[in-house]
């Protein structure tokens, strides 16, 4: 796996046709296998509305530069009043060459 570099901002949290909260994102890119990028990284929200989300498997986020990205979340538990959890990302992710270093 070949590290791309990063890509960070903000968007909106989709579950299915509802719209919890913005977000903040900062996530890392990762060439696969040739044409293969996947990332992961951190999203910050509000408390409440990350509780609210937390281990749904129907999350998407649509950033403000207008890619959307798939989202499930990497850890089992999320600690109480965190604003942040770490994410596996794939879907409308930058080209390789589009990360910055």
């Amino acid at each position: 796996m070949q590290y791309l570099g990063g890509t960070r901002g903000t968007g909106v949290l989709k579950c299915k046709d509802e719209t919890p909260a913005r977000a903040d994102y900062d996530f890392d890119g990762f060439l696969r296998k040739p044409g293969e990028v996947t990332g992961s990284g951190e999203i910050r929200m509000p408390p409440d509305a990350l509780r609210q989300v937390f281990g749904r498997e129907d999350i998407h986020l649509l950033t403000d530069d207008g890619r959307f990205l798939s989202l499930r979340f990497s850890e089992k538990q999320l600690p109480p009043a965190n604003d942040s959890a770490h994410m596996d990302v794939a879907g409308d992710l930058p080209l390789q060459s589009e990360w910055r270093h």
